[in-house]
């Protein structure tokens, strides 16, 4: 096989939308019959996706493998960083974590091993496929940093990679964006920048077009397409900008009503995406003790810090009102791996791998102590989950610091090995580590099935496969870019930088 060609997606800032230009990339490419593969050197989320070899990476570089129907592997991201408190990370390296560091010393003390491991992955994939799409972070212009910046021009030398420019015109400014980013870029990146994208428009393209007319006379870099708005585009978001997105989407008018705990650091926060395209939730993101009310079902999504995110339950009063929920029977509640531990009595770290803080009380709604170790278990795994007496076979992802024992057996799961998770004995309050719970469809449509009886609503069935519709959203996306996007000529720049 001869070197993949690959092709390289910047921005002006976080959220311009080069997850979903890239994204849009490798389903086109594998579409058009190449075989392809995402990758993100560095990648900075607490969102995150687990390989078929139990390794941990970015989701973003997760589903841009699903996008371009191949399996993903570290190498598409061999570097994750995960923020686990002010100024600290978590590094995962190939999957696994290394060690927590400080800002300071990740940049200055593990920048030269850092940038042998991305160019070894890099190496990989640019010898095992036919087209290499790569997401940078940030911008390439933020010059405080690219003495030692290893996701951007510095990946992009690295693979000799043409660069897309990418301006998200829904927040303003996008001219201006565009613009000082080039300004600022040196004379041989500008070089590399083969033209630019305007991500999310709304409204009137002939309004806009004198601002593309200028801008290229303007830059010398041509407009390759401006990408209208995409409503409703079901594909995983990366990290937490995405969240606020998720407060206005939702109708209260709705029949089930769904809250879930924003805490500080939350993480896949995707697994509720499932109930945002149920015609009957109302799905919001609440923070503080008046915003949850009095829904039918509390959702404790993931934490990188379970004992901080307690805390912040604790001080907001937040604990308070669940525990109250729960005393009324009103309300179902259910934690999913680090919303799982909060549910039990206490939560012990006593290695302090995430916190200062040794000890802390849970909400004692189920009957597990959690101990945070320094070892993290990510591994895919099926079941049988048993709910209400009835059961459905579950499929899910694993990735926790921590191991949760129970006083007495009463598992949500069972597996091959083991049991999973935990219920209450009045089926009110459920736990399990399983990420993606809410994604098996069979189970979900009980669920909420369950809710609407003992609303006295009549069920729903026949509810839609999040998964084809995940299908769905990967073509729906793929013929929208298609349509405003010269593939052409990016496809003609691609060969002229390998020549």
């Amino acid at each position: 096989m001869t070197k993949a060609l690959p092709i390289m997606i910047q921005g002006t800032h976080s959220d311009a939308g080069k997850s979903i230009v890239a994204t849009a990339l490798c389903r086109i490419f594998s579409e058009d019959g190449f075989t392809t593969a995402p990758f993100k050197s560095q990648n900075m989320s607490l969102n995150s996706y687990i390989t078929l070899d139990g390794k941990e990476i970015g989701r973003a570089q997760g589903v841009q493998a699903e996008a371009a129907r191949v399996a993903a592997t570290t190498d598409m991201n061999p570097i994750l960083i995960k923020p686990t408190k002010d100024y600290e990370s978590q590094i995962v390296v190939h999957g696994k974590p290394l060690r927590n560091m400080k800002a300071g010393e990740y940049r200055q003390d593990y920048f030269e091993t850092g940038l042998a491991i991305i160019k070894e992955s890099l190496d990989n994939l640019m010898n095992s496929y036919e087209r290499v799409v790569i997401e940078g972070a940030g911008s390439p212009a933020e010059i405080n940093l690219n003495d030692h910046e290893l996701v951007n021009m510095r990946v992009a030398k690295l693979a000799n990679a043409p660069v897309i420019l990418v301006g998200d015109i829904d927040k303003g400014g996008v001219f201006a964006s565009l613009v000082g980013t080039l300004q600022l870029l040196k004379e041989d990146e500008r070089d590399r920048v083969i033209g630019v994208i305007i991500n999310k428009f709304r409204g009137d393209l002939s309004l806009l077009e004198p601002g593309l007319t200028w801008f290229e006379e303007y830059t010398g870099k041509p407009v390759l397409g401006v990408i209208p708005f995409i409503p409703n585009l079901r594909i995983d978001a990366e990290d937490s900008v995405m969240l606020n997105q998720y407060h206005t989407k939702q109708n209260p008018s709705k029949d089930i009503d769904i809250a879930v705990i924003r805490y500080p650091m939350i993480s896949n926060f995707t697994d509720v995406d499932p109930f945002m395209v149920e015609p009957d939730c109302h799905v919001r993101f609440v923070t503080t003790a008046d915003e949850l009310k009095d829904p039918d079902l509390v959702i404790l999504p993931g934490s990188k810090n379970t004992i901080d995110d307690l805390q912040y339950l604790q001080q907001t009063g937040l604990k308070e009102k669940l525990l109250e929920l729960i005393n009324n029977k009103s309300t179902m509640v259910f934690g999913v791996c680090g919303g799982y531990q909060m549910l039990g009595k206490e939560v012990i770290d006593p290695y302090g791998v995430e916190s200062t803080t040794k000890v802390i009380k849970g909400m004692n709604l189920l009957p597990i102590s959690t101990i945070i170790t320094k070892e993290k278990t990510t591994i895919r795994k099926t079941g049988i989950l048993t709910i209400f007496d009835k059961s459905f076979d579950v499929t899910g992802y694993e990735i926790h610091m921590g191991v949760s024992q129970s006083e007495y057996l009463n598992p949500l799961i069972q597996t091959e090995e083991d049991t999973d998770g935990c219920k209450s004995i009045d089926d009110l309050v459920f736990g399990t580590y399983f990420h993606d719970i809410f994604h098996n469809d069979l189970f979900r449509q009980y669920l909420l099935n369950k809710i609407r009886k003992n609303k006295g609503l009549s069920e729903i069935f026949g509810r839609n496969s999040y998964n084809l519709l995940r299908e769905t959203e990967y073509d729906r996306l793929s013929k929208h870019v298609r349509k405003h996007v010269d593939l052409d000529y990016i496809q003609k720049q691609m060969e002229l930088f390998k020549d």
